[in-house]
């Protein structure tokens, strides 16, 4: 299959999707992002960043599959979480995504992008900066997320509770 038969890995489909995704998060439509992860899809944030090779090696600051990540967004609905007393809002400011592979026969795409996260509850403020990862594939009603890595520029750094998703 040529790219130019399934527009659904040409560069300005994907890189829409990655910012699309992340406009979801921002407006909190958090039920629509899950949806958008494959059934073995997987959210990670490493505790060394860059450096660190295996969710499983190491501790991350998050490695979450699609159940945990359905726990985290009922926990983020529900009236009485006390951690959203007030509500937490967030915003992404994203740099254009670079494609780093695509396989449009096999039905994968990889994409970095560079990122600004800020997430407000209250007068708190978390300014968080790093490269994101999309690990991407063809399911039966468009691209899915296998895996969303998030590389932080300082993880190493001690780090503010972080209650929406980067």
């Amino acid at each position: 299959m040529s790219l130019t038969a399934d527009t659904t890995f040409a560069p300005t489909a994907l890189c829409d999707f990655v910012a699309a995704e992340a406009a979801l998060i921002d407006e909190g439509r958090f039920d629509e992002w899950l949806a958008l992860f494959a059934e073995d899809g997987r959210y990670w944030v490493p505790l060394l960043g860059a450096r660190q090779a295996d969710p499983l090696a190491h501790n991350s600051i998050a490695c979450e599959d699609r159940l945990l990540l359905q726990l985290r967004i009922e926990r983020l609905k529900n009236p009485r979480a006390h951690s959203q007393h007030p509500p937490s809002h967030c915003q992404h400011v994203l740099q254009c995504s670079r494609i780093e592979h695509i396989d449009a026969a096999a039905g994968t795409a990889a994409l970095r992008t560079p990122f600004i996260y800020i997430e407000m509850r209250g007068e708190q403020q978390v300014l968080l900066t790093g490269v994101c990862h999309h690990a991407l594939v063809r399911g039966a009603g468009g691209l899915l997320i296998r895996q969303k890595r998030i590389d932080l520029l300082q993880p190493e750094r001690a780090l503010a509770a972080i209650q929406l998703f980067i």
